[in-house]
């Protein structure tokens, strides 16, 4: 089964409504203090790339790539519940870290939840491995990110 990976340029209604299944997901799962995902409007920024995944055509998931000063950071990764253990993630991180390593990046980052344990395994799988807070969140005080994870892996 074939998983077409679409560079999205605007906040289109198929990504709003992945983002919104998205939040309401983090939503039950965390306060929202301990919740540090861009904003629709963040992630339609010139530094920062978006991609739908597509399952036979329809939008299965979706993942971003944000470019700070140093290091290129993974966001709002999402697999429709539907749609995982169908290599839709998988298929996701190699575009963001192609992304990344074609912008000169020469580490991938990203935040995560500790209720997110498909996520956390997938990414342990693709190389990611456990790091110290990073760029905004070594900025927040610690008692908002007692919840979050941090990855990094060199590219």
């Amino acid at each position: 089964m074939s998983i077409a990976i679409e560079h999205v340029s605007a906040p289109t209604s198929e990504a709003r409504e992945l983002l919104s299944e998205l939040d309401r997901i983090l939503g039950a799962a965390y306060e929202p203090d301990q919740r540090h995902a861009l904003s629709i409007e963040e992630l339609f920024q010139p530094d920062v790339c978006f991609f739908i995944a597509r399952l036979q055509g329809g939008a299965a998931g979706c993942g971003g790539v944000a470019f700070y000063n140093g290091y290129a950071e993974v966001k709002r990764m999402y697999a429709r519940e539907q749609a995982r253990g169908r290599g839709v993630g998988k298929a996701l991180l190699a575009r963001i870290e192609a992304e990344a390593r074609n912008a000169g990046e020469r580490v991938l980052r990203l935040e995560t939840g500790i209720h997110q344990a498909a996520a956390i395994g997938l990414y342990e799988r693709w190389g990611f491995r456990a790091c110290g807070p990073f760029g905004r969140y070594a900025e927040l005080p610690p008692r908002r990110i007692v919840t979050s994870l941090f990855y990094e892996k060199p590219l």
